[in-house]
């Protein structure tokens, strides 16, 4: 958190000097204010800038086995331009590599964790270990350190969506 007001610190520095260069090729015939409003100007474009990468940087940190299934956009009244062009507030993913397969009753199941992160003034992250019925496709989650399932939970899942390509794919 701190870096990113240092950066947005500079970033606003780097475009105040921008208006004071472009003020002074002027002959100083650009009024005083446009220093301070390109100072503004681009401390709000690294903001911008950041909301609008944030998807791609996490994904960049994440292993190569896990796989992004699903994402939400949203919208903020103070950010007017989040209608238009609605940015990424959470996404989840699926770590390939900590997928459990089994059969029971000629039953393709799946044992998975489900990753949400949440794009908040701190990232959040949350986990909840899933079971997948790849032939009926329903997944129920599992609760508590043994894992129990919780059946009143119960969800159908259609065969088109990421989670189930992902989760059933190799099974």
């Amino acid at each position: 958190m701190i870096w990113h007001l240092v950066a947005a610190i500079f970033a606003g520095l780097g475009a105040a000097g921008i208006g004071l260069l472009l003020r002074l090729m002027s002959g100083k015939r650009l009024p005083r204010w446009i220093v301070p409003a390109f100072a503004g100007l681009g401390m709000l474009g690294y903001q911008i800038h950041y909301e609008y990468s944030w998807l791609s940087h996490k994904q960049s940190q994440l292993p190569a086995t896990a796989q992004v299934v699903a994402t939400e956009e949203g919208e903020a009244f103070w950010r007017p331009w989040t209608y238009f062009f609605p940015m990424t507030t959470a996404f989840n993913v699926v770590d390939r590599s900590s997928m459990v397969p089994r059969e029971a009753d000629d039953q393709q199941l799946v044992e998975f964790i489900l990753y949400r992160f949440e794009k908040d003034y701190v990232d959040r992250l949350t986990h909840q270990a899933f079971l997948m019925n790849c032939t009926t496709r329903e997944k129920l989650p599992l609760i508590g350190e043994e894992r129990q399932p919780r059946f009143s939970a119960l969800q159908s899942v259609d065969s088109d969506t990421p989670l189930y390509q992902t989760v059933c794919r190799d099974s």
